[in-house]
């Protein structure tokens, strides 16, 4: 791992014994700006927490440090398997899926399902994406404003596409939800998890031998091809189908909301987002730029850090990281780091070409990410024909927004138009 000049010269810093752990995640009281917490963190080297389960753990916030952890192979997410790993929930992350596994299992089981996800697969659902998205404001439109964002937009849109994609019957979609918000709370109980997930992977084993019988043109009969050819084992492919599944629409859904937040509430944006929502109106050819722009804006992954333990000796912005150490890193703040984004708290279209990491970097780079930015594309191009007046339906101080949750985001967004 290269490591900048100034912090090669000297020895790394190991950690100090009587320093106490900073608590972490540091929790928002509302809205989508980022935490207070990670002020007092810039300029600094990676600093120790203590999440409320598991191992402390150092905390990578600077752009270059985040990046390093993500890409370099030292830092195992395999390993996080194997060990008390600090976590905001009482349940540990399981095996199985892409986000526990290391190169080079990583790599075998990332290739069966890179080929359904790449631009070229991904660019001819533009026409269903626009398909979905307008019958849904058709449906808005004809029972009239007022309208939940969430619940007839942002959350049916890539439910519907991912659940297309995959094969999920549409009679199954509730209790993908269902599973999702379980998931995905970090309050529910170990028992309650444990009762959703058997009635959950009880019904996709049904889909799976379905499948099997009658083939079709979706994911799941890939997979259930792959296990038939010795390529795949029936416990990797439940852990694929339940990753895909799950990351396939509950980031999207929350992004969406937050997007339209940030262009409604324009001091969420500090003081750009009136002015970007009236710009993509007029000029709707800047959408993807803005779509760039609000995922590096925007910190959806709140609390949810997947730890990675070094595998040996490392030394990371100045302080070493001793084997069997773990580092959880923030992409909302190396997103919002000035170094690598000038006045990282407003909206820049023109910003030079330093990349977000909102979608991750290095191998585990967001599987779905070409399908995300063209949700998120047809989203705001559609909104921003259908419904250009646009505009909240209640007073912000009633919004309601997640707390102490994996994502940050809304549970509703009720507007008029």
């Amino acid at each position: 791992m290269s490591l900048p000049p100034d912090v090669r010269t000297a020895p790394p810093a190991a950690a100090d014994p009587g320093q106490e752990p900073l608590a972490y995640p540091f929790w928002t009281s509302g809205g989508l700006g980022l935490s207070e917490g990670y002020g007092p963190l810039r300029d600094r080297p990676p600093v120790r927490v203590r999440l409320p389960y598991g191992d402390e753990a150092w905390l990578a916030t600077g752009y270059d440090d985040v990046r390093a952890v993500l890409s370099d192979p030292r830092f195992s997410l395999a390993e996080a398997v194997r060990r008390d790993q600090p976590r905001i929930g009482p349940m540990p992350r399981a095996g199985g899926g892409l986000i526990a596994l290391d190169a080079p299992r990583h790599t075998r089981l990332r290739a069966l399902l890179a080929k359904e996800f790449t631009a070229r697969r991904v660019e001819p659902l533009r026409g269903r994406i626009r398909e979905v998205a307008d019958g849904l404001l058709d449906r808005m439109a004809a029972a009239g404003p007022p309208a939940d964002l969430v619940e007839d937009l942002a959350f049916p849109l890539p439910m519907t596409l991912i659940c297309e994609i995959v094969g999920v019957p549409e009679e199954d979609r509730p209790l993908l939800r269902t599973w999702a918000d379980a998931v995905c709370s970090g309050g529910v109980t170990p028992e309650v998890v444990g009762r959703h997930a058997q009635d959950f992977f009880a019904r996709m084993a049904g889909w799976v031998e379905a499948r099997r019988r009658v083939p079709a043109d979706d994911l799941i009969s890939v997979l259930v091809r792959a296990v038939d050819e010795g390529a795949l084992t029936g416990e990797e492919l439940t852990g694929l189908l339940n990753e895909v599944l799950i990351g396939g629409f509950v980031t999207t859904t929350n992004q969406i909301a937050n997007f339209f937040a940030v262009l409604l509430l324009p001091r969420e944006a500090g003081g750009g987002g009136a002015e970007l929502w009236a710009s993509l109106r007029a000029r709707p050819e800047l959408v993807p730029r803005a779509v760039e722009e609000l995922l590096r804006l925007v910190p959806l992954l709140n609390g949810l850090t997947l730890p990675r333990y070094a595998e040996e000796d490392v030394e990371l912005g100045g302080v070493l990281v001793r084997a069997g150490e773990p580092v959880v890193v923030s992409q909302a703040a190396a997103n919002h780091d000035p170094a690598a984004f000038p006045s990282p708290g407003r909206i820049v279209l023109d910003r030079p070409g330093t990349p977000h990491i909102s979608f991750g970097h290095g191998i585990h780079y967001c599987l779905g990410a070409h399908l995300a930015r063209l949700e998120l594309r047809t989203t705001l191009e559609r909104v921003a024909d259908r419904l250009p007046e646009l505009r909240l339906a209640v007073p912000e101080e009633e919004l309601c927004w997640r707390s102490k949750e994996f994502f940050s985001g809304l549970r509703s967004l009720p507007v008029t138009w």
